[in-house]
């Protein structure tokens, strides 16, 4: 399902990048993708539709970045906060670390470490709004991150503005390989502070 709002310009890239054997993907400074592998051709635009799905199952071997280890596995009692970034255009219609394609107008995130694609809660600890997300990316890489959310999260959550915010983080299962994202969906529709958006501005696009 497409997100309710988008605002009229987008454009893309994501990064692909492999390390000691996994993928390691986005980060949320295109600028370095350089540094953590080289960018993976675009296959949609900004006036495509992103397909869902489409991927593969993977939690991938232990890797390292900048001297820093990152060990994926899975672990039912995940259960941590620090910092969320959020990537976007850069990254659009590129595949990610699992070989769907990065829309940034989905409930989506990068991990460093969970399952891939695997459901999470993200809950904005300056806010208190929780949106559950599709894990289906690698990163973030910088210190004290602990997750990358595409754009339509980030705006939901409230940190497209500020670009960084203090979030929890809490494993919620495994994830359909189809890309159905009705759980999301229907999660982000019982918020109510969604509800309160919808009744004060039931025809905004933003």
């Amino acid at each position: 399902m497409r997100m309710v709002w988008r605002p009229s310009v987008v454009c893309c890239l994501a990064l692909a990048a492999v390390a000691a054997g996994a993928g390691a993907c986005s980060s949320s400074k295109p600028s370095n993708g350089g540094r953590y592998g080289t960018a993976s051709p675009r296959l949609a635009d900004s006036h495509q539709p992103i397909p869902k799905g489409g991927g593969s199952y993977k939690v991938g071997a232990a890797y390292q970045i900048d001297g820093r280890w990152y060990l994926p596995q899975e672990d039912p009692s995940y259960d941590r906060t620090g910092l969320a970034s959020y990537y976007a255009e850069d990254f659009h219609g590129r595949r990610t670390s699992n070989g769907e394609i990065f829309d940034m107008w989905a409930l989506s995130a990068a991990h460093p470490t969970l399952p891939m694609p695997s459901l999470a809660y993200v809950t904005n600890l300056e806010n208190g709004r929780t949106l559950l997300v599709r894990i289906n990316d690698r990163g973030p890489y910088v210190k004290n991150r602990v997750i990358d959310l595409s754009r339509a999260t980030a705006r939901y959550l409230g940190v497209e503005g500020p670009g960084l915010a203090r979030v929890r983080v809490r494993y919620a299962g495994p994830a359909p390989l189809s890309g159905d994202d009705r759980q999301e969906q229907r999660f982000l529709a019982s918020r109510p502070w969604f509800q309160i958006k919808l009744a004060r501005a039931p025809n905004d696009s933003r």
